[in-house]
């Protein structure tokens, strides 16, 4: 049974690599995690806004054989670590290979959809923040707002907004919040 839309929650849908911590090419080891300045703040006030922090992120280095599925979890929990305790709702991944058909892989909206459907989530409340255009994509076909971070050129391609970093972000998202 689907949620009761007056009791779901809006939710920030985040990337992880290149969006909360500096892209560490196929992340392995807990070591390589270096959480950007300023994510965990941004998550914090997100929160206390009433929004679930979900990670969505494509993990093709399971898929390549790159690393293991324990491997990935001790990244995953050195990432939930360096942000502070409390502050992801749920993360979900995806270990398909870019061409492969999925339906959980970004751009395709499946991991959105099954944390709408886990968290009781409202979708036309929520936001989808990412550094590549694939993330903006994802957001558009869950129906999420969405905003890409760049470097400062301001070009959002053909997201709703741009940012410089999850810190930006998350004070677009609170002014545009409903």
């Amino acid at each position: 049974m689907p949620p009761n839309e007056s009791c779901a929650h809006p939710a920030v849908f985040l990337d992880r690599d290149g969006t909360i911590m500096r892209d560490a090419n196929y992340c392995r080891e807990p070591a390589q995690v270096e959480i950007f300045p300023g994510v965990g703040d941004a998550l914090r006030r997100l929160r206390e806004a009433g929004f679930k922090i979900v990670i969505v992120t494509n993990q093709s280095g399971l898929g390549r054989g790159y690393f293991s599925e324990a491997d990935y979890g001790a990244v995953a929990a050195e990432v939930e670590r360096q942000l502070g305790p409390g502050l992801i709702d749920a993360t979900y991944f995806c270990p398909d290979l870019p061409d492969t058909s999925s339906l959980r892989r970004k751009p395709a909206p499946g991991m959105i959809l099954e944390a709408e459907r886990d968290l009781g989530l409202d979708l036309t409340r929520s936001f989808m923040v990412g550094d590549k255009p694939i993330d903006v994509e994802c957001g558009r076909n869950a129906g999420v707002r969405t905003i890409r971070l760049q470097a400062g050129d301001g070009e959002p391609d053909g997201a709703d907004w741009s940012a410089r970093d999850v810190g930006e972000a998350s004070e677009i998202i609170l002014r545009h919040a409903r």
